[in-house]
């Protein structure tokens, strides 16, 4: 008799929502409503999944209407705004170019108060897709680590690999540093992996192998990488690195490179040769040029002391690593590189600069700045900085920085939309936030990636990292990477 007894009241419960109508002869307020996520004057992709939120304003009863001016809309009862898919979905539809109202109203006792509309202004489409990895921001507990892939038009997630799934006792392996060429259009990847099993994962034109690109020439394997636009080509840092742990200072990890070079992988013929060694600089962190006929990195000068002596300095004088913005142009039909050029000196204005991406057009070059070093995750000084390629004319960009970290960064493959990590929530845990970006190098109040639950991000103690677009989907199955995982990995050989 119990699911006799439920199904009426759920049914009421159901009938109560669809009955919710906008209260009549409420008195207009001059507040506006506080709500989490601030959703308030925000652009948005007509193709973003609903924008749940939560009424934070004291009161008995909640109603929020969302809709065109002049419109009927959407009706949602409570303090927790959760909207129907399906008739967001069909708003935006009618709304790019034009702007989304939420009305909130609020009852406290006999009296509805309306506060002045949330504007949501509405524009051109977002890539479908964006990976990114969950971790713990302890440094300890890599294990747990997950990347996943989450679709923007909903609130559906996918693990694309999770630490866990090979692990067993001390045997396990660290995946990190995910990467496509070209918005993952044809599928291809590439990730590493560390500890056990360890190897860099490729996936090119249908097929997985795992690579080993340690060779005796070089100082580590590929770590940090950035695929050709359209040839079977990686970029890669070569890194040594240390973790620094400080319990005075306000940044509390830093991240120092002991050597670093960059490398070219020729994915078709397992074959590496050397961009940049030079002994004296730190290159790392390259980038491709959204026309592939150049590459960004960025590099800091070291002196010359010996090893024992280097090991003390990078441990005292961590603050003086200062990176600056380096490009090199490439003949693709020769395989080879031209002479160096600098792009941004940041260390002469006593700065620090790492991550340059270059937008899809070639007209601007996104990048992270700070006071020292490259590991800017964890420098809570440290902004998005735009560069005019055509002026150089630099500035921070100040629509979307905030008083905390802002850190690793992309461009959707329209370049309208800015994809970027931030610690502003609450300056412990790193969130997603996305920003619309104009044709002429402006962009707009930035909004956190919107979630089912609107809380889930007050509630997940992990941070986001290395957010990318994609435009497909990653569809190897979970067995398919384990399987090549688990297999031998090739050795490249020196070109």
């Amino acid at each position: 008799m119990k699911p006799s007894r439920l199904i009426p009241i759920a049914m009421g419960a159901i009938l109560s929502a669809c009955s919710t109508s906008v209260p009549d002869g409420a008195r207009a307020v001059a507040d506006q409503a506080k709500i989490y996520p601030d959703y308030s004057g925000v652009t948005v992709p007509r193709n973003i999944a609903p924008l749940n939120f939560s009424i934070l304003d004291d009161a008995d009863e909640y109603v929020s209407h969302i809709h065109l001016k002049g419109q009927k809309g959407i009706v949602v009862p409570g303090a927790t705004v959760d909207i129907p898919a399906d008739r967001w979905s069909q708003l935006l539809s009618q709304a790019e170019g034009d702007t989304v109202l939420i009305d909130v109203f609020a009852r406290t006792a006999d009296t509805w108060l309306r506060h002045p509309s949330l504007k949501i202004a509405v524009a051109e489409e977002i890539d479908p897709y964006i990976s990114y990895r969950q971790i713990e921001p302890s440094y300890i507990g890599f294990e747990v680590m997950r990347i996943c892939q989450r679709h923007l038009e909903s609130f559906d997630e996918r693990e694309i690999f999770n630490n866990c799934s090979m692990a067993e006792d001390n045997s396990g392996q660290c995946i990190n540093c995910h990467s496509y060429q070209a918005y993952n259009r044809q599928g291809n990847m590439q990730m590493h992996i560390r500890l056990n099993n360890g190897g860099t994962l490729i996936a090119h034109n249908g097929e997985l192998k795992k690579i080993n690109l340690k060779t005796d020439q070089t100082v580590s394997a590929g770590v940090y990488p950035s695929w050709h636009p359209t040839l079977p080509l990686i970029a890669y840092s070569n890194n040594t690195t240390t973790q620094n742990f400080h319990s005075a200072n306000r940044n509390k990890v830093e991240v120092q490179d002991g050597a670093s070079d960059i490398i070219l992988y020729n994915v078709e013929k397992d074959k590496i040769q050397i961009i940049a060694n030079d002994s004296t600089e730190l290159e790392t962190f390259p980038y491709w040029s959204a026309d592939g006929k150049s590459l960004y990195y960025v590099s800091a000068t070291v002196p010359c002391l010996s090893d024992s002596m280097m090991s003390v300095y990078k441990k005292s004088r961590y603050k003086d690593f200062k990176y600056d913005i380096y490009r090199k142009p490439f003949d693709a039909d020769k395989m080879a590189f031209g002479a160096t050029d600098t792009v941004f000196s940041a260390s002469a204005i006593g700065q620090s600069a790492t991550f340059p991406r270059e937008s899809p057009d070639g007209r601007y070059l996104l990048f992270t700045m700070g006071e020292y070093g490259t590991f800017h995750i964890w420098h809570h000084d440290a902004d998005l900085y735009l560069m005019d390629l055509a002026t150089r004319e630099v500035r921070p960009l100040d629509e979307v920085n905030s008083p905390d970290v802002e850190s690793y960064h992309s461009f959707s493959s329209n370049g309208r939309w800015i994809l970027f990590s931030s610690r502003r929530d609450d300056g412990s845990y790193t969130r997603l936030y996305i920003a619309y970006f104009d044709k002429d190098g402006h962009a707009r109040k930035p909004f956190l990636l919107p979630q089912r639950d609107p809380d889930q991000n007050r509630q997940l103690f992990k941070s986001y990292n290395i957010p990318e677009f994609m435009a497909e989907p990653v569809r190897y199955t979970k067995r398919e990477l384990m399987e090549a995982i688990a297999s031998p990995a090739r050795q490249v050989e020196l070109d």
